[in-house]
């Protein structure tokens, strides 16, 4: 660690791990509702649960990349954050806006649109926390020196704030709101998203291999043109049963189709880093989460969505269990994997420590992987009966659920598997370090920068 205010990342990181535990175990308790339909019914219905496991995951994604600007900004800009203090304030109010959406939907008080559920209040300060963090890291960058990777994570940040706008605009007619609604939830994650996804991935490959920046950088250049060329018109394959003209049917099937192309990309750039690289790096772990980062997410993302994103297809599986998994895979492998690839690399260094626990890290590592890929396919399995009876047959609804009574209790199970590997990853993470390290060996334990 070069810079003192890399060391601003370190309570991001915290409230990140901490919403995480909070996330999986909403998750595993939304799982139990499918094995036992009246569990909580009372006191926590299921679109409680539902809400608040995936507002959970959008919250603590972002705070996890917040934190990652933070330790590597200074790095890259060469020079110090340009206010500490401003970075933790818009830490402050983001974790307490998140809270208070968590709490108020726990009183049955949201605005009711999926993943924008936040009442108006919580959104404005949402707002203001975002435009904050960009203020700083954009001031930082402005006076520093400006590489592309830096460049690319601030583009997709700022265009995230963006489209982030469009959930204050909630119009009357129900295909306009969802058409802008996609906006956010499809062009946030499977489009400028993926800009942080690559600049992150790339300031991971050139820590971790040794390989020159100059390499590096072509590749993700490559991988940002596929992800916009690709990712915003893709938004098509959610337009095909809104009402909307005719023409999204083949424009989001070609171009939704064209986003596995950066996806695959981001597997062969990562594994050729390594393959090229000379640097014998001691954190093994981060090794483990970023190649693991990319090959998840082009088979979740890439592979999955592929599956079903074709709109003849999507005629008969749009809605299905098919779409969870995918939904699932996708984000566990592209977002929640990367998070905890930088975590993984920055917290040594944060708490001026070995690279430790990395065991437990990898075991973890495994086990979460694991849970959720058989989760993933017992998904898929339930989505295919599923559209066979409900779409091809015309069983009714609640008759076709009863014949995935046993793909929801596997889910539930590859469920529990998650939440023990998420409390193993906190523990290596966050409990404590079986060895010391040498005052002012900290940046020696990781290898030098790369410039």
């Amino acid at each position: 660690m070069r810079y003192e205010t890399q060391k601003v990342a370190y309570p991001f990181f915290v409230a990140a791990l901490a919403l995480f535990g909070a996330q999986i175990i909403f998750g595993v308790l939304a799982g139990a509702v499918y094995v036992w339909p009246e569990f909580l019914a009372e006191s926590m219905p299921f679109h409680i649960i539902r809400m608040s496991h995936t507002n959970l995951l959008i919250v603590w994604l972002l705070i996890g990349f917040f934190g990652a600007t933070h330790f590597l900004l200074p790095e890259e800009a060469e020079t110090e954050l340009h206010s500490p203090t401003l970075a933790y304030v818009q830490l402050g109010i983001f974790v307490f806006a998140g809270a208070a959406a968590l709490i108020s939907y726990q009183f049955g008080i949201h605005e009711g649109r999926h993943y924008l559920e936040q009442p108006f209040w919580v959104k404005v300060l949402l707002t203001i926390s975002f435009l904050m963090f960009l203020y700083n890291a954009s001031m930082t960058l402005h006076k520093g020196r400006k590489t592309a990777i830096s460049v690319v994570l601030l583009l997709g940040l700022w265009l995230a704030a963006i489209f982030w706008l469009f959930a204050f605009y909630n119009p009357a007619n129900l295909a306009l709101d969802k058409m802008y609604w996609w906006y956010i939830v499809h062009i946030w994650v499977e489009g400028v998203w993926g800009l942080i996804m690559a600049s992150l991935l790339a300031y991971l490959l050139i820590r971790l291999t040794g390989v020159d920046r100059e390499v590096i950088e072509k590749w993700l250049y490559v991988i940002v043109g596929l992800v916009l060329f690709s990712g915003l018109l893709g938004t098509g394959h959610h337009y095909y049963w809104i009402g909307t003209p005719a023409y999204w049917q083949p424009v989001g099937s070609i171009f939704s189709a064209a986003e596995v192309l950066p996806l695959f990309a981001m597997v062969m750039f990562a594994f050729y880093m390594f393959w090229q690289g000379n640097r014998n790096h001691p954190n093994k772990a981060a090794i483990l989460w970023t190649l693991g980062c990319a090959v998840i997410a082009f088979f979740g993302a890439g592979v999955w969505g592929f599956m079903h994103t074709l709109s003849w297809i999507n005629y008969y599986s749009h809605g299905t269990q098919i779409t969870a998994a995918h939904g699932h895979l996708a984000f566990f492998g592209a977002y929640v994997m990367l998070n905890l690839a930088i975590i993984t690399y920055a917290m040594p260094m944060l708490r001026g420590k070995q690279p430790y626990n990395q065991i437990l890290n990898m075991w973890s590592f495994w086990l979460m992987t694991g849970g959720m890929a058989f989760m993933t396919f017992t998904l898929t399995f339930a989505g295919i009966i599923q559209t066979h009876l409900q779409r091809v047959m015309d069983v009714r609804f609640m008759e076709t659920q009863e014949h995935l009574e046993l793909f929801f209790v596997m889910r539930f199970g590859a469920g529990a598997v998650v939440l023990v590997a998420v409390i193993l990853f906190l523990y290596a993470i966050l409990g404590r370090a079986r060895e010391e390290q040498p005052a002012g060996a900290a940046h020696l334990a990781v290898g030098s920068p790369a410039t």
